[in-house]
């Protein structure tokens, strides 16, 4: 199998397709906020759009970034671009982490408790993950650096892996998963995207 930075294509690919996904569909509901054309389910959105547009341009910087980093030729041969992107990487994370507990205030009603209470830890863990990554490096213990930077991957774009199970069913359906079932789905899709990353 070809290798990409040192990794089977395969995993920046899945990586890529994941962020991808999820990236589009932030940005088609950045552009409906623009237009005026959010759907129904979507109109407490255009409450906050300063947040929303910040989260989806942090979300994609993240999100690009974040498999080119994890490539260990990259590292080792273009070391300064691996640290001039990995600051940028860690500055989208931070924006990342910072919209959405901005968003979670802003919307307190806009889920049950128990996803709101999902969000606002997960939001936490990014910053926390980003933090404890950066301290790492400080240290010079590169493999816990590395762990950190993972996680913190993970969490970030734990919401692909979310889009992966809803968005399909919102597609045949016309309209997003509801209820209990839809609560666990979205935790527990988060939970299996940072499962993945250990």
């Amino acid at each position: 199998m070809k290798h990409f930075f040192g990794r089977p294509v395969g995993i920046p690919a899945l990586l890529f397709a994941l962020s991808g996904l999820t990236i589009a569909f932030a940005t088609v509901e950045a552009v409906q906020i623009l237009l005026g054309s959010l759907p129904e389910d979507s109109m407490r959105l255009a409450a906050a759009p300063y947040s929303l547009f910040a989260h989806t341009v942090a979300g994609a910087t993240f999100g690009l970034i974040g498999p080119l980093q994890f490539g260990r030729v990259l590292a080792r041969r273009f070391g300064q671009l691996h640290r001039i992107m990995g600051r940028i990487f860690v500055g989208a994370g931070a924006f990342l982490s910072l919209s959405s507990l901005s968003l979670f205030w802003q919307f307190p009603d806009g889920a049950r408790v128990f996803v709101s209470s999902a969000r606002l830890v997960f939001g936490i863990a990014l910053g926390v993950a980003l933090i404890k990554a950066m301290a790492a490096i400080r240290a010079r213990d590169i493999p816990r650096h590395r762990d950190w930077m993972i996680r913190a991957y993970a969490v970030g774009m734990g919401a692909a892996m979310v889009s992966i199970v809803f968005i399909p069913i919102y597609v045949i359906t016309g309209t997003p998963p509801m209820g209990i079932t839809s609560d666990i789905a979205f935790v527990g899709s988060w939970l299996a995207c940072m499962g993945f990353a250990e």
